[in-house]
């Protein structure tokens, strides 16, 4: 049997000793101090983006300057239905210095034109990142079509279902599969606005339910590691080794991601830290404390 190597037993090592130091530090600004043992990291930050109040979105910009300027962070990706014209992109590249790094945005074009991107990260010691942005907007459209087309029989040629809009979805799903078909990165992470699990109300359990079926096939048959959303629940949802995970969402659309142990997350946003073994979430609420870590291997299996 092969034993493991000394950088793998050592990285492992190190995993653990952070571990138990976040552990022990949840609930303390994150912004006041960095670990060593994750200085070779990849950090960026995602955030849901949209219109707020011009107080609430000055609060946010700047917690999320200090945390870019303590972190080194790389970029931020946009979980938005606006896209290029996204007030809180629009805003933090302009009037925050560490906030002028690259910025990844949604859009939901609602079946007019294509609105999807990938990017492909570098991270230490060889190893790549990919951010793929869908725009779910044209991907309900199709769905849509997709359904009725479950209920309409005896139409020749599905007269009902034709149009730029379902030709749209179908195209970006083509370029989706072809994506991440040729893709030999180590870690795989779409992005779209729309959750695609649905939270209980007042439950703590959250239900892996409503997928839309022919993203989860394609996540799952390509070894897609996280889906991150513009909204969701306020823990991640494990399915077949996808995480789907949501951005804390802005109070006036407030819906069942409103805290983790009492803590609020809305106007809060989520900083990552992607190694070649592990990605690390911190759900970072607008007192900059971190509430709720989620942490995944490349089984895309959650540990804590």
């Amino acid at each position: 049997m092969k034993k493991p190597s000394c950088f793998c037993t050592i990285f492992t090592q190190v995993s653990l000793c952070f571990a138990l130091y976040l552990a022990l530090n949840l609930g303390q600004p994150i912004y006041s101090k960095r670990s060593d043992s994750r200085a070779l990291d990849l950090y960026f930050i995602s955030v849901r983006g949209g219109f707020r109040p011009l107080k609430q979105q000055t609060q946010l910009l700047k917690l999320m300057e200090k945390v870019a300027k303590v972190y080194n962070v790389s970029f931020v990706v946009n979980t938005s239905e606006l896209g290029e014209d996204d007030p809180l992109m629009q805003n933090g590249t302009m009037l925050f210095p560490s906030l002028k790094v690259p910025w990844f945005t949604t859009r939901t074009s609602k079946g007019h034109g294509e609105s999807y991107f990938h990017e492909q990260i570098k991270i230490p010691f060889g190893n790549t990142l990919d951010i793929i942005g869908v725009d779910t907007g044209s991907l309900q459209v199709h769905a849509n079509y997709i359904s009725r087309r479950r209920f309409i029989s005896g139409v020749k040629g599905d007269s009902m279902l034709t149009g730029p809009s379902r030709e749209i979805g179908q195209n970006q799903l083509h370029w989706l599969t072809k994506t991440l078909e040729a893709t030999s990165s180590n870690w795989r992470m779409v992005v779209g606005f729309h959750p695609l699990v649905v939270c209980e109300e007042n439950k703590e359990q959250v239900e892996a339910k409503q997928f839309y079926e022919p993203l989860r096939h394609i996540f799952v048959k390509f070894g897609v590691n996280v889906y991150l959303s513009g909204q969701g629940c306020s823990k991640h949802v494990n399915h077949v080794n996808v995480a789907y995970i949501g951005n804390p969402t802005p109070r006036e659309n407030e819906s069942y991601f409103t805290s983790v142990k009492g803590k609020e997350l809305v106007n809060g946003f989520l900083l990552h830290s992607v190694s070649s073994l592990e990605i690390v979430i911190y759900f970072i609420n607008s007192a900059g404390e971190v509430v709720h870590k989620t942490v995944l291997q490349q089984t895309g299996k959650e540990v804590m």
